[in-house]
């Protein structure tokens, strides 16, 4: 039994979610996936230009809004070059290094529809064959993907329908365990994506009318900087990122609370905000950590760059190893959620 009420039901929707690809620039399915979950709840949606979808619940206030966003896209690939010796050399989608990916299995998708498993490898793998297999350089010169397919050299893979700019998915490899983890790629940012369906999910349930319209931004964009940068409102008032917390040497965000960012790469977020969240955690029994993320940057603060006049805030769950094989905790999904149900009833702060 689940130590959280309805936790067993977010964990599933994130492993649904893991479960589709959707790097940056392809993210149609996974977009399509969360449009028919709201419809399925009778909460209005539109899509904008780049992809990314808008869910909005009205609120007491038409004059104040609120936005909240998360991310669908994800680390990825795209196709650099059809190789003579029948592999592929591939090319990153964001912000991380080659060693996080080798020995992946991966999907190649075509541009007309067709996939392709595969695994992504070191050229120089076998130490039977290459002296220098462990310490050759994880780079785009060494790395490739190994099809599963016959294929012998450039002219095969083509004839596969492969080409030049076709995406690579990563496997997720995603695990439920018995002890309230959940492993897996693109926790970043499908876990904060699952958190606030299921928050909407309650909302209704519940029948609550919130006092600000608020706008739920699923952003498709994020991993290569712009995902919420636009289709923010003039009446918004508060916009809050909801992201992974960053984990490591130095960090007190951990994987069993709620994470409250109060600076990032891109600078200290509102400090009244940060207050505010801060006394609604306090205030319902919500376990959370202050941190800051040197090597980070959100939607919130890509809205701030764009020249929006905001106030913004990020929090989100704790994910050990970000950007690679990453996990966290049944708890710290709970907490993201109970505080975000907080604050989304809550007054706006002053500025």
């Amino acid at each position: 039994m689940a130590v959280y009420p309805n936790i067993n039901e977010t964990k599933e929707l994130l492993k649904q979610l893991v479960s589709i690809p959707s790097p940056s620039g392809n993210t149609a399915k996974v977009i399509s996936f969360v449009e028919n979950y709201l419809k399925d709840l009778q909460v209005g949606t539109k899509r904008n230009r780049k992809g990314g979808l808008i869910a909005t619940l009205p609120g007491k206030s038409k004059t104040e809004h609120r936005m909240l966003t998360a991310h669908v896209d994800t680390l990825g690939a795209m196709v650099k070059e059809v190789k003579d010796n029948g592999r592929l050399r591939i090319n990153l989608i964001g912000g991380f290094h080659y060693n996080a990916v080798e020995g992946e299995y991966c999907e190649i998708q075509t541009s007309d529809g067709k996939k392709f498993t595969g695994t992504i490898l070191m050229h120089q793998t076998s130490v039977h064959v290459y002296k220098d297999a462990g310490k050759a350089e994880r780079n785009q010169e060494n790395m490739e993907v190994r099809i599963d397919a016959e294929v012998e050299n450039a002219d095969d893979i083509r004839k596969l329908g492969i080409e030049v700019g076709d995406f690579v998915a990563f496997d997720p490899r995603v695990q439920l365990t018995d002890t309230g983890f959940v492993k897996s790629r693109h926790l970043d940012d499908k876990a904060s994506v699952a958190v606030l369906l299921q928050l909407i999910k309650r909302l209704k349930e519940e029948d609550i009318t919130l006092p600000y319209t608020t706008h739920f931004l699923i952003s498709n964009n994020e991993e290569i900087g712009y995902g919420g940068n636009s289709n923010i409102t003039p009446e918004t008032v508060e916009y809050m990122a909801v992201d992974m917390g960053a984990m490591g040497d130095g960090q007190s965000t951990d994987e069993y609370t709620v994470s409250i960012c109060v600076k990032d790469a891109s600078g200290p977020y509102h400090y009244e905000l940060r207050k505010h969240l801060v006394q609604l955690a306090e205030s319902n029994d919500i376990e959370y950590k202050l941190d800051i993320y040197p090597y980070y940057g959100s939607d919130a603060s890509a809205a701030i760059r764009a020249g929006h006049d905001i106030i913004h805030g990020l929090i989100g769950p704790g994910i050990d190893s970000s950007h690679a094989y990453e996990r966290t905790h049944e708890k710290s999904l709970h907490h993201t959620e109970k505080l975000l149900y907080h604050y989304v009833q809550s007054d706006l702060v002053e500025y």
